[in-house]
C-alpha cells in the first residue's frame, strides 16, 4: 500500500476552509432566537444525523475501542458540550467580535496542556507567531470588551467556553491518533448532544417546537461550522499538532467579524483592520513553522493515521 506523510491537499489550505466555516456559526447564533442551549443540542443531533448513513464500514472499529477509550471519549462529548453551551450563551450577552476575541485563549492552554500530557515542545518561532495571532485577536474585540453589565457576563461565558473546547482539544489528541476522525467526531458528537439535552430539560426549554426557519438555521450550523469547521478539525489532529489546531480559532475573530459587518450590520474599525493583518501573519507564520517541524520530526505518527484511514 501506498501513503505519505500527508495528505495531497496542503493542510494550511484545509485550514482556511475549516476558518471560514466556523465563522459562519457566530452569524447563524445570532440569527437564531432559540435558546442558545437548544441551538446547541439541535446543532449535534442534526450534525450526528448527517454522518450516520456513513456509519456501517466503521462498525468494526467500535467495537475495538477499550473502556478506557469510551472514557475518554465521553469526556471530549461533555466538554463539547459545554464548550457551545457556554460559547453560545456569550452571544446574547456581548457582541461577536469580543465573543469570539476571548476564544483566542484555547491554543495557549492547549499548548499549555499538551506540554504537560505529551510533552509537545513549541519552537520560539511558533511562540512568537502565536503572540503577534493572539495580540491581534484580542485587537479585534477590544473595544467590544466591558468589565460590568451582561457584557461582563457574556465574555466570562465565552471564557469558561474556551477552557471547556480546550479539554476537549487535548483529550481528541490522544484519541486521535488510534482511532478514525468519523468515530471520534461522531460518538463526541453525540455525547456533547445528549449533556444538552440534559440540560435542557432542566431547565424546562422546549427541545423541538420551533418554527421551519429555525430548524434551517440548526441544519446550517450542523453542516457549515460543525462539519466544515469542527470535524475537520478533528481529523487534522491526525496530522498536525493538537495546539496548531486550535491555532485555527485565532482567525474566527477575524472571519466573524468580516461577516458580522455584512450580515449583522456590526461596525469595524479601523483598528480592527489592522488587528486582522497582525492576526493573519501570525496564524500563517504559527502554521508554517509548525508544518515544517512536523514533516521531519513525526512522519511516523502521520503514516500511522494514514494507514489507518485507508484500512478502513
Amino acid at each position: 500500500m501506498h501513503t505519505t506523510n500527508k495528505p495531497r491537499v496542503p493542510l494550511s489550505l484545509l485550514m482556511v476552509v475549516g476558518i471560514i466555516a466556523i465563522s459562519f456559526s457566530a452569524i447563524f447564533v445570532k440569527w437564531s432566537e432559540a435558546p442558545a442551549p437548544v441551538i446547541a443540542m439541535n446543532r449535534l443531533l442534526l450534525t450526528v444525523l448527517v454522518m450516520l448513513p456513513f456509519i456501517f464500514k466503521y462498525v468494526p472499529e467500535f467495537r475495538k475501542i477499550s473502556l478506557k477509550s469510551y472514557g475518554l471519549l465521553v469526556a471530549s462529548g461533555v466538554s463539547l458540550g459545554l464548550h457551545f453551551l457556554f460559547w453560545m450563551e456569550s452571544l446574547r450577552f456581548t457582541s461577536v467580535a469580543s465573543s469570539t476575541a476571548i476564544l483566542t485563549l484555547e491554543p495557549v492552554l492547549v499548548m499549555v496542556g499538551s506540554f504537560w500530557i505529551f510533552r509537545h515542545k513549541t519552537s520560539k518561532v511558533a511562540l512568537f507567531a502565536m503572540a503577534i495571532a493572539v495580540f491581534g485577536a484580542v485587537l479585534i474585540g477590544w473595544g467590544d470588551f466591558k468589565f460590568s453589565g451582561d457584557a461582563l457576563q457574556g465574555d466570562i461565558l465565552s471564557f469558561l467556553g474556551t477552557v471547556a473546547v480546550a479539554v476537549h482539544m487535548i483529550i481528541g489528541k490522544s484519541l486521535i491518533e488510534h482511532m478514525s476522525a468519523y468515530v471520534y467526531s461522531l460518538f463526541v458528537f453525540l455525547i456533547g448532544a445528549i449533556v444538552l439535552g440534559i440540560y435542557n430539560v432542566g431547565a424546562g426549554y422546549s427541545l423541538v417546537d420551533y418554527p421551519a426557519h429555525e430548524w434551517g438555521l440548526f441544519l446550517l450550523l450542523a453542516i457549515v461550522p460543525t462539519i466544515f469547521g469542527h470535524y475537520l478539525f478533528n481529523w487534522l489532529l491526525k496530522y498536525m499538532q493538537a495546539t496548531s489546531v486550535s491555532m485555527s480559532v485565532l482567525g474566527e475573530p477575524l472571519g466573524a467579524t468580516i461577516l458580522a459587518y455584512f450580515l449583522l450590520h456590526e461596525n469595524i474599525t479601523a483598528i480592527q483592520l489592522v488587528a486582522g493583518l497582525l492576526l493573519l501573519v501570525g496564524v500563517g507564520g504559527f502554521i508554517h513553522s509548525q508544518e515544517k517541524g512536523s514533516s521531519s520530526e513525526h512522519p511516523p505518527l502521520a503514516e500511522r493515521a494514514l494507514q489507518k484511514e485507508a484500512s478502513i
